[in-house]
């Protein structure tokens, strides 16, 4: 805001609040001038709405800190929701190499951001489908992966239990290790058990190494209310 515009906003805080303008001209000259220089950055019509804004949710006078204030917080909502990286199709007269000129389109692309002249442009509209070569996009799933694939193949003869339950997982059916075993009383995330049957005595079950799951587990895991 410029000084000439300090005077309308404070009369328009004035309607709220009638002690915001004082009697005397040189004070009230003197508090325009404060005003003026705490919101130097703000657009005038934003200054008005935030005035009404500031009322509708609290009862204190407005002070010129509350209303830029809210300024600083909108333009880093604006600008976080902008990638800022100036898009070659929407600018294909800029020069790489001009480096002048790129950070003048830089500056000119944010400023429109900010005063609303033009919308954030999402991160997705740069790394949506369209946008990567699927070689791209293959590398970036591979690095964003706990385990790439040729890892997990090497560690397969290590841990059989768990190569056991991703090919079970990769043939499309429910992950059997997510229920517990109703056979062998294997808990969730456990693997299968042997299970002996003495006459007159309970069922006793042992570890014998790692084995496939249970029919009765896999029939559970395909019953689960979350199986896929």
């Amino acid at each position: 805001m410029n000084p000439e515009q300090i005077p309308q906003l404070l009369k328009q805080v004035s309607y709220a609040d009638p002690r915001i303008l004082p009697e005397d001209r040189q004070e009230l000259q003197g508090l325009a001038a404060l005003w003026a220089g705490v919101l130097v950055d703000v657009p005038a019509e934003f200054a008005m709405w935030a005035v009404g804004q500031h009322y509708a949710e609290s009862p204190f006078p407005i002070k010129p800190s509350d209303i830029a204030g809210r300024w600083r917080a909108h333009v880093r909502d604006r600008m976080n929701r902008h990638t800022g990286t100036l898009e070659p199709t929407h600018y294909p007269e800029l020069d790489p190499d001009d480096i002048a000129g790129f950070m003048h389109t830089l500056r000119t692309e944010r400023h429109a951001v900010i005063m609303g002249q033009q919308p954030p442009t999402p991160l997705a509209a740069i790394t949506g489908p369209a946008a990567v070569p699927d070689e791209v996009q293959a590398r970036l799933d591979a690095v964003g992966r706990y385990m790439p694939d040729r890892v997990r193949d090497q560690l397969a003869a290590y841990r059989p239990a768990r190569a056991e339950r991703e090919r079970i997982i990769h043939t499309g059916q429910p992950d059997p290790l997510a229920v517990p075993c109703p056979w062998c009383a294997a808990a969730v995330n456990q693997p299968c058990r042997g299970r002996r049957t003495t006459p007159g005595r309970d069922p006793e079950t042992k570890r014998s190494g790692a084995r496939a799951p249970h029919p009765s587990r896999l029939d559970a895991a395909r019953s689960h209310p979350n199986a896929a």
